[in-house]
């Protein structure tokens, strides 16, 4: 008589046990995580005030606790474009795209590294993913003029000029007046 009772008993403690353990992992999950976007936040802050090394170290670090954080790739992947290191920030960015397919960012940083390698193409191809996921992003309408200016392809590039200002992005005097001689006195 005394085993019928111990097995519903023992089972009930093996469940207790999975559910302990399962929520033991969850929060530790969360913690990871935490920590995570802790280094990751705080790499924004050394790459806004330009010390690409430490926010690349930290970038690093968040990679190592969460890698599966696409804006650590993406953040990392800018760092690396801001020191020129155009190859090291095409990884970075592309591994937050395969991460996160919706990350806009990645794909204007990208397109932006792509610039910088003098792959119009495949930059233009960016920066149209950009404004597909998210057609409010001003600045990659901005950065697809630049290509188009650089194609010398002036008609594209005035209109996505025009959509840029009319989203509200500032121009840069300089571009506008090279558009406009370049593009035969073209309205800006």
């Amino acid at each position: 008589m005394r085993n019928k009772i111990d097995n519903p008993i023992r089972v009930m403690v093996m469940i207790a046990c999975s559910i302990l353990l399962s929520c033991a992992t969850t929060q530790q999950k969360q913690l990871k995580s935490r920590e995570a976007e802790g280094y990751n936040n705080r790499g924004f802050a050394y790459c806004e005030i330009g010390q690409y090394d430490q926010a690349i170290s930290d970038f690093s670090k968040a990679i190592e606790i969460d890698p599966r954080l696409a804006h650590a790739y993406n953040n990392r992947g800018a760092a690396f474009l801001y020191k020129a290191q155009y190859d090291q920030a095409i990884l970075d960015l592309s591994k937050a795209i395969e991460i996160d397919p919706r990350l806009a960012h990645a794909y204007n940083n990208r397109g932006w590294a792509y610039i910088k390698k003098w792959q119009y193409d495949r930059a233009i191809s960016d920066f149209n993913k950009t404004i597909e996921i998210d057609p409010a992003f001003a600045e990659a309408y901005f950065n697809r003029a630049v290509v188009y200016f650089f194609k010398e392809e002036y008609d594209k590039s005035l209109v996505d000029v025009i959509k840029a200002q009319q989203l509200g992005y500032r121009i840069p005097l300089k571009f506008l007046d090279d558009l406009r001689k370049a593009g035969g006195g073209i309205g800006v």
